[in-house]
């Protein structure tokens, strides 16, 4: 039923515009709607934006675990250091704040490897295809921001976790 109102709004386009468009010959004019490629592609394209965000947020998810691991590791291979800062003086907050610092630095450096690595492969592939090679200023700061925030979020626990070790416990593990 809606192809027929549809069909019927594009035959009186059709009837209007031919003469608009070319008074000398209107029946030289023909509107038609849009094929069903037309709008296949355009729904394959809707797919591909869905599925390349989700591949970014499983990417940004891997990574968040990735820096989260090494960040654990680290605190447990650096017991014996923790002890002796905390021993020699510094607070819980220090501790916290190197290794949170830490988390953000590594997450940081993975995140602008990923933003050049992004902006390289655009620009050979706009370059190969002769496009004009566009990279918005908000995609690579997204980039970065998102590296800055999972960093501060998979850092947090281990950073809590070295600030609660006593230095008698740590030095105890030399």
């Amino acid at each position: 039923m809606q192809t027929q109102d549809s069909q019927s709004v594009t035959n009186r386009v059709d009837g209007l515009l031919g003469y608009q468009a070319n008074p000398a010959d209107p029946s030289g004019v023909s509107v038609s709607q849009p094929s069903a490629a037309l709008t296949a592609q355009a729904d394959a394209a809707g797919a591909f934006d869905t599925l390349f965000l989700g591949l970014g947020a499983v990417a940004l998810l891997v990574g968040a675990v990735g820096v989260a691991n090494i960040m654990i590791i680290s605190v447990l291979e650096r017991r014996q250091e923790i002890g002796l800062r905390r021993a020699l003086g510094a607070t819980r907050g220090q501790i916290r704040l190197q290794f949170l610092s830490e988390a953000i630095l590594l997450s940081l450096i993975g995140g602008a490897a990923g933003v050049v690595t992004g902006v390289v492969s655009t620009a050979v592939y706009a370059h190969a295809k002769g496009w004009t090679i566009v990279i918005p200023a908000e995609a690579w700061a997204g980039g970065l921001a998102a590296a800055l925030a999972i960093g501060a979020i998979a850092g947090l626990l281990p950073a809590i976790r070295a600030a609660r070790l006593s230095p008698t416990e740590a030095l105890w593990s030399l």
